[in-house]
């Protein structure tokens, strides 16, 4: 997939795109490139690939012989949904790294043809900023991030006392919070399986938590609260450059008076803070929603989000809960016995990007 790199701020000499098989260069470009986030790593292809059998189609732009940029793409085939990529599904992050503005336009090209040529409706970039004002894009959602200071002193002072006292509150019901890895991720799954139930959302599949931590090695912790030994609150991290991620956390409702969730995230800042981390992402949220409401209250800061959809001339797609189309089904699962919904939720929930 060629093109002309005519634009003075593009780099010398034509302009390659091509589908991506080596996954040491593609992580060296990834690793230099500023704006790149944990998932734009090549591991994540396997994990895709692997656990929900969407086959990644990774491209990467090639100029004077050297990478130049990347787009890695996930395909999906669904009878409810139809054919369309994502890139990334499943996570917060995704979308295109390029050394300037013809390199990213060369991958969204390749990109369109890919669509074109497999009859998909769209392509679906998660970005932080607009890349093509010319294709539609959705402001849905917004990541929430908070600066971390150097010491958990000055965390704690920094905290809302509200906060600081439902703190208090789950550590005097005797919660406690546990930090560690692969040995922790049946217990997180546990409290998430069931928390998914209760919100009437299909759960991803344990081995996909496993293969994370697993591939992740020591930027992915599992965070644990107990009482009386039981999990009732937990989470999964990913560290990367400056910033530490909660992509995936839950609590029990039946011991939301004890407050554990709210020990969960402070063990979470906490292990941030010791990390040398100077930000903590919350993960994404729909302003004015409990959970957006529920990370201001920690001082996160809302950073819009863009989604774009290369491709698309319709009306843009809306897989979320909210969508009125799923009201039904959502009533019905959160009925459902959480084995059974353990049980084949894995088997839907690929379809859900």
């Amino acid at each position: 997939m060629p093109a002309e790199a005519g634009d003075p701020a593009a780099p010398a000499g034509t302009l390659e795109v091509a589908i991506c098989h080596d996954a040491a260069a593609w992580d060296a470009y990834v690793h230099d490139h500023p704006d790149a986030t944990a998932y734009h790593r090549f591991v994540w292809k396997d994990i895709f690939e692997g656990v929900f059998n969407r086959p990644g189609v990774y491209l990467a732009a090639h100029a004077g012989g050297r990478m130049a940029g990347v787009l890695p793409l996930v395909a999906f085939s669904s009878a409810v949904f139809g054919r369309f990529a994502v890139s990334l599904p499943f996570v917060n992050y995704g979308g295109v790294l390029a050394d300037s503005p013809p390199v990213a336009r060369a991958l969204a090209a390749a990109a369109v043809g890919l669509a074109r040529d497999h009859r998909w409706k769209h392509v679906e970039l998660r970005h932080l900023a607009q890349a093509f004002p010319e294709w539609p894009s959705r402001r849905h959602k917004v990541a929430m991030w908070k600066s971390l200071p150097a010491n958990q002193d000055a965390l704690w002072a920094s905290t809302d006392r509200k906060a600081r006292n439902l703190v208090r509150k789950a550590e005097k019901a005797r919660c406690v919070a546990q930090v560690g890895g692969l040995e922790l991720v049946d217990d997180f799954y546990r409290v998430f399986a069931h928390n998914m139930r209760d919100l009437g959302t299909p759960v991803y599949p344990r081995r996909f938590f496993e293969r994370v931590v697993g591939a992740c090695a020591d930027a992915a912790r599992v965070h644990v609260v107990r009482l009386d030994g039981a999990p009732v609150a937990a989470s999964v991290t990913i560290a990367f450059r400056e910033a530490i991620e909660v992509p995936w956390a839950s609590s029990l409702r039946a011991h939301s008076d004890k407050a554990p969730n709210m020990l969960l995230y402070w063990s979470m800042l906490t292990d941030a803070v010791a990390r040398g981390a100077g930000r903590f992402d919350f993960g994404r949220s729909t302003p004015d929603e409990g959970t957006f409401h529920f990370k201001r209250q920690w001082g996160a800061q809302p950073q819009p989000l863009v989604w774009e959809y290369l491709g698309e001339t319709g009306d843009l797609p809306d897989r979320g809960p909210a969508n009125p189309r799923f009201r039904a089904a959502i009533a019905i699962w959160q009925r459902l016995p959480v084995r059974v919904a353990n049980w084949c939720g894995p088997s839907i929930v690929r379809h859900f990007p």
